[in-house]
């Protein structure tokens, strides 16, 4: 079998997902060990027996809903490639919008929090942004904190970050310029609307939150406060149809200076408070 057979197989095979052709062509490129520009010019060639194997091994795995990104061990954030596991939520496009904002911002020498920092994509993209920046990276997950370690390392930032088990802000004793934060903001009432890619792989504790979702932003704004500098912003992940809620909570604590933006499909995605 050629790899152009192969992947027409697979592709076959994958057609009640919803991308089954660049599925298949990312599992492809994991297993041979290409980029897509060599891809093209290997189709008509042999599919060895190794590559073969690994292939085979990947469509099964894809077929029963694990995303390509648990599948290859990496998943694309903000132009950085980040490894994600399990045991961490896998970065969305969305969430770059917390970045695009942030970085329209902050100056160069910014000291970042990131709350929740599972793979550590917000806190990472930012340092690799702002060369004079410095950060910390809390999670309540011993395992989550040792998928951001390995990426601040594999991205050469680990002398940039540090990161610390923490619930929250529990153990937070200094001030930061800037916070980010994508916490878990789905209610139970929204399980049955996440799909199996999300629902089977990511883990629950970074999707699920009690209140219909809030209970986490509730947690946070009661100690955001002692944390932010006093020309500090955060930027706070959203669900949809969540922004007056969530920033009453804020408002409640004294944050008046409460703006929001947009992501790409015009949906309010990030929610920026100032001191």
């Amino acid at each position: 079998m050629t790899v152009g057979e192969a992947l027409r197989a697979a592709r076959a095979r994958l057609a009640h997902l919803d991308t089954p052709a660049r599925d298949a062509r990312d599992l492809m490129l994991h297993a041979l060990g290409l980029d897509a520009a060599a891809l093209i010019a290997a189709e008509r060639e042999p599919l060895a027996p190794d590559a073969a194997t690994r292939f085979e091994a990947a469509v099964i795995r894809r077929a029963a809903h694990e995303p390509v990104s648990k599948i290859v061990g990496l998943r694309s954030f903000h132009g950085l490639d980040f490894e994600v596991t399990p045991d961490v939520l896998d970065p969305r496009p969305d969430s770059e919008t917390l970045i695009d904002a942030a970085l329209e911002t902050v100056g160069g020498r910014s000291r970042i929090l990131d709350l929740g920092t599972g793979s550590g994509c917000l806190l990472l993209t930012l340092l690799h942004r702002l060369p004079n920046a410095t950060g910390l990276g809390v999670d309540l997950s011993e395992k989550a904190l040792s998928v951001a370690r390995r990426n601040a390392k594999r991205l050469h930032l680990d002398k940039k970050a540090r990161f610390v088990r923490s619930d929250w802000l529990e153990k937070v004793d200094c001030t930061f310029d800037l916070v980010v934060c994508n916490p878990p903001y789905i209610g139970e009432n929204e399980r049955d609307d996440l799909s199996d890619d999300v629902l089977l792989w990511d883990p629950e504790e970074a999707l699920f939150a009690d209140e219909n979702g809030l209970a986490a932003y509730r947690r946070i704004a009661s100690t955001l406060g002692k944390a932010l500098s006093e020309t500090g912003t955060a930027f706070f992940e959203i669900g949809s149809g969540q922004g007056e809620a969530v920033a009453r909570l804020f408002a409640a604590q004294g944050f008046e200076d409460i703006t929001f933006r947009r992501d790409i499909a015009g949906i309010r995605r990030c929610m920026v408070l100032r001191r």
